[in-house]
């Protein structure tokens, strides 16, 4: 595939998650403005944080007045599951020059990820895939922007937009592109142990509980994998 094949790939295969980030963004721009936060401290938010749990968290923390050090470590911790995503990607991105592995990891996000996992995935052997991230991650960044200046320019004229529950519209599409992918049963296994620990563990603060359900996940996964390949072993496949 050529480069531009790849990018337009990869931006019209996030097409579904950038729908469903629109309200989530809207959201976010409103509650910025509604927080006092002024259109260029809520556009600088979106264009150098570009995180939108984070930047939800923030905007809360500061307007319930806590200090930076609390606001820096809180969206540390939330931020913390983009490690793990770099990690499954880094053997796909280690060959490309800083020029490009540096603007693609401020770019990596939950919805980026998922597609991009899954176009990396593929057992072609087209050299352009890191295009595909680029389109992918592109789309989305620039959708969020327009939202959040939608946000802070007309949100505050719908009353209580953040009670509507727009937000579930990126849940449901991200759970949409995630399912298929789940192929056998370590995968199942963790992604069900993550979402039951996510359950539990919703009302730990500073959103650790999404850190508990990562790290369960992860370990089920692992420890399954593991004992399917030593069951391979021992009948000899």
């Amino acid at each position: 595939m050529t480069r531009r094949h790849e990018f337009l790939q990869g931006a019209r295969d996030i097409v579904p998650l950038v729908v469903g980030a629109i309200p989530f963004g809207i959201i976010f721009g409103s509650l910025a403005a509604s927080y006092g936060l002024s259109i260029w401290q809520a556009m600088g938010m979106s264009l150098l944080v570009f995180a939108g749990s984070a930047q939800f968290i923030a905007i809360s923390l500061i307007g319930g007045g806590a200090g930076m050090a609390v606001v820096l470590l809180t969206t540390f911790v939330v931020n913390l599951r983009h490690a793990l995503y770099s990690a499954t990607l880094q053997p796909f991105v280690r060959h490309l020059p800083k020029r490009w592995r540096m603007p693609l990891a401020f770019w990596l996000t939950d919805e980026a990820f998922a597609v991009v996992q899954h176009r990396y995935a593929e057992r072609d052997a087209s050299p352009h895939k890191h295009w595909y991230y680029l389109g992918a991650a592109l789309t989305m960044y620039l959708n969020w922007q327009l939202c959040t200046l939608a946000g802070v320019l007309f949100g505050q004229a719908v009353p209580n937009l953040a009670a509507w529950g727009l937000d579930f519209a990126m849940l449901a599409t991200f759970i949409g592109i995630v399912v298929p992918m789940l192929k056998n049963r370590p995968q199942v296994s963790a992604a069900l142990v993550a979402g039951a620990a996510a359950l539990l563990c919703n009302d730990l603060p500073y959103k650790l509980g999404l850190m508990v359900a990562a790290l369960s996940g992860i370990a089920v996964g692992i420890a399954l994998e593991r004992r399917e390949s030593w069951k391979l072993e021992e009948e000899g496949v």
